[in-house]
């Protein structure tokens, strides 16, 4: 039976302030964790305060992920203050939408660094810990845009296409240490990063039409697969990207 009990573990959630990585503080949260949030914001948006009394378990860091310095033994830090790390979850991301011909070098390499070379980064600072203790879970939030081309927005689609290739080659490493290393790749979620999407009611219908179950991803829709390889029901799955999207991409 699974067990999404994660009383005395602590993970470490990137982009916690909002939307997906907020839903996820909160139900880590519940289910007994300390949780290290991570964003690039100064304020914490209220999500300490949304925990209640689950809110002296955790705490918040203010980190923009673009700063390689800022990044620096940030897993450490997580160790200083909660003694361990037991699970990474790298949700932070950004899709800024620009054709081709507009996109520009700039902001190219700042889609790649926030959403590729940073996970990288954090990754391997957190294994290095996990190696060295009881092994550990690192969770990957790429996108279906993992799998298919998009238009405009095409730094966003590239790093999450590398985001697979990441995890996949972390996980053949890093599975003889007790880590296991997986992914989700959510579809359209309700969330501010799809405010596109929804303030358009013709194209979200044109969108929705499109996802077999009939309707968009709710961030409890992705909470759910994500405690599950947080848990010990996926302690033999290695490598894997769990599609979390209305059947959109079995069509």
């Amino acid at each position: 039976m699974i067990n999404f009990d994660f009383t005395g573990k602590v993970v470490a959630i990137t982009g916690g302030r909002r939307g997906i990585g907020r839903a996820l503080v909160q139900a880590f949260a519940r289910c007994g964790a300390s949780v290290a949030v991570m964003a690039k914001s100064e304020e914490d948006g209220g999500v300490l305060e949304s925990l209640g009394d689950h809110a002296v378990r955790c705490r918040y860091y203010a980190v923009d992920m673009l700063d390689r310095e800022q990044r620096a033994s940030l897993m450490e830090q997580v160790v200083l203050d909660f003694g361990t790390i037991d699970i990474l979850v790298n949700n932070a991301g950004l899709q800024e939408t620009a054709s081709v011909f507009d996109y520009g070098l700039a902001r190219w390499d700042a889609d790649l660094e926030l959403m590729l070379t940073s996970i990288f980064d954090l990754s391997i600072q957190a294994a290095r810990i996990m190696r060295d203790r009881d092994g550990g879970k690192i969770i990957n939030v790429a996108s279906i845009s993992s799998f298919q081309g998009a238009r405009n927005i095409v730094g966003y689609s590239t790093a999450k296409h590398g985001l697979v290739g990441l995890t996949k080659c972390l996980a053949n490493e890093l599975a003889c240490h007790g880590i296991n290393v997986n992914a989700v790749a959510p579809g359209i979620v309700d969330t501010d990063m799809a405010v596109g999407v929804f303030s358009d009611p013709v194209r979200a219908k044109e969108l929705s039409g499109r996802v077999p179950a009939g309707r968009f991803a709710t961030t409890n829709d992705v909470v759910q697969p994500v405690l599950f390889l947080a848990s010990e029901g996926s302690c033999f799955i290695h490598g894997h990207v769990l599609l979390v999207d209305g059947g959109w991409m079995g069509r």
